[in-house]
């Protein structure tokens, strides 16, 4: 769905459908049967709970179909290669990997994918206060669709820096002439959704009815972030305060680092002590390549993606992974940076010495160095055995934000040092067995990296630390450039939105 083509939202009884129904400002008006039209919808709790989830389908970004955030921007982080089957295997996500992404090969859906769920929230928030229902439920929703909207537009500016700002429902023609906002008041509006959704969320759900939607805790955390990459380090550390609680305890949300830190990839161990925002991913979607990246599966596609191209066992002691396309393998740096860590085993299937010992055989897919994403790596005993593609329906959930995290973020907030920033910084070393070192921004630095290997966060440290340029200088990083993506070219054309500069 382009942003600019928005034409009209079909809200069916199930879930928000922002449709395109041409590519001009013409546009034909459609009828559907069998369909609500926004005009008549969200006329009691239950169609305003399905509008509700229709704004949270879009946080699937972060792990579902190929154009997954995980993948693509580890892919540009100097601990991946690509991978995959070789240069051409994926232009959007090899082009990012070596800085060769324009406007042409960006891939549009990280632009409109996350615009989609804006429109969403925006039209939810308008339909909202009219819904008659519980006024305790009603002010849930809005605070989860502003929590959402926030998260939505944080990955946005994060990615293209120069983004236009909306927070009401927009016209098909009016979104021709929406100009970019300034990145202060993008920011200014994230925060005030996060701000005022923390009043409107419980602060504990009930895991096994619940366990995906927001909680306060997950919006504090979330706005800490924010409030960090906007420069506001006292107001970061404040709300990464409430959240974290004392270091290595168990924090006022129940948050607490889970005990062995291999057992955060254990696949069964779903919305666990040390997860405060996760995606959901499920097998029930049936997802197939007829949907596959669609917005109606809801598998997770880094499982599949991070695999071993044709992998066989040769010894039955050897691993049960499932073949999958090699990307995201770790680069031999990232590998010797990690290699006399206790995560290693955790964090880096090595494929290459178990290849050279005759225990297995794989494919071995570009860039090929051997060394594999454990955290995501698929076995055969987790695929689904009910419909659909089984490649496409692992359902390993992804920590979206995790204690660990806001740890490391807390610690980096506080100025990297004093003493809670050494408590901080300790307990997330002691979780693993590693001693105390002295707190600095180059402790926290190498901690993040370590600490959460994989999980797409690297790329964007780096540049919000300003280090970017140097440590990716040899992949083609190109200062005052690479720091955001370009827009894709379909979302400029007739519109009077600017491209970034340098693209």
């Amino acid at each position: 769905m382009k942003l600019k083509n928005l034409n009209y939202l079909i809200l069916t009884v199930i879930f928000t459908v922002v449709a395109i129904v041409s590519c001009s400002k013409d546009y034909i008006e459609l009828q559907p049967k069998g369909t609500f039209l926004e005009d008549n919808y969200y006329q009691d709790e239950a169609q305003a709970f399905s509008g509700v989830i229709a704004v949270y389908d879009k946080v699937g970004k972060e792990s579902g179909g190929f154009e997954n955030m995980v993948t693509f921007m580890n892919a540009a982080s100097d601990d991946h290669y690509a991978g995959g089957g070789g240069p051409d295997d994926g232009a959007g996500i090899h082009g990012f990997a070596h800085y060769t992404i324009d406007p042409g090969n960006m891939p549009v859906s990280y632009w409109n994918d996350y615009y989609q769920g804006i429109f969403r929230a925006n039209v939810m928030l308008k339909k909202l206060p009219d819904v008659p229902m519980d006024d305790n439920t009603k002010k849930r929703f809005t605070a989860e669709v502003k929590a959402l909207r926030g998260y939505f537009y944080f990955q946005l500016v994060k990615m293209f820096g120069n983004i236009p700002l909306m927070t009401e429902p927009v016209s098909a023609n009016d979104i021709y002439n929406i100009e970019q906002a300034p990145k202060a008041d993008v920011y200014a509006q994230i925060e005030a959704d996060l701000e005022e959704a923390k009043a409107g969320l419980p602060s504990t759900i009930d895991i096994a009815t619940e366990g995906a939607r927001l909680t306060k805790g997950a919006a504090q955390a979330l706005l800490g972030k924010v409030y960090l990459y906007d420069g506001k380090n006292a107001q970061a550390a404040t709300e990464l305060a409430e959240v974290n609680g004392t270091p290595g305890g168990t924090s006022q949300y129940g948050y607490k680092l889970l005990d062995n830190f291999a057992d955060l990839w254990d696949f069964s161990n779903k919305f666990n002590s040390e997860s405060i925002l996760e995606t959901a991913n499920t097998n029930k979607s049936n997802a197939g390549w007829g949907n596959w990246g669609s917005g109606s599966d809801e598998g997770n596609t880094i499982n599949i993606m991070v695999g071993p191209r044709s992998y066989s066992r040769l010894d039955n002691s050897a691993p049960d992974y499932a073949p999958g396309w090699s990307f995201n393998v770790f680069t031999q740096n990232f590998y010797d940076a990690i290699k006399n860590d206790p995560r290693l085993d955790a964090t880096v299937a090595n494929l290459g010495a178990m290849k050279a010992a005759n225990q297995i055989d794989y494919v071995l897919g570009d860039q090929d160095k051997g060394y594999y994403l454990k955290k995501f790596m698929p076995l055969n005993s987790d695929a689904s055995t009910g419909g659909g593609n089984k490649e496409l329906n692992y359902q390993q959930h992804v920590y979206i934000i995790r204690l660990a995290d806001t740890y490391l973020l807390e610690a980096e907030a506080l100025g990297a040092s004093g003493a809670r920033a050494q408590a901080l910084l300790d307990a997330v070393r002691a979780r693993v067995g590693l001693p105390s070192v002295p707190v600095s921004m180059d402790a926290i630095m190498k901690e993040r990296r370590l600490e959460l290997a994989g999980e797409g966060h690297r790329w964007f440290d780096l540049v919000r630390w300003g280090k970017a340029a140097t440590v990716l200088a040899d992949e083609g990083f190109v200062s005052g450039k690479n720091e955001v993506l370009p827009i894709p070219f379909r979302e400029l054309e007739g519109t009077k939105l600017v491209q970034n500069p340098n693209y």
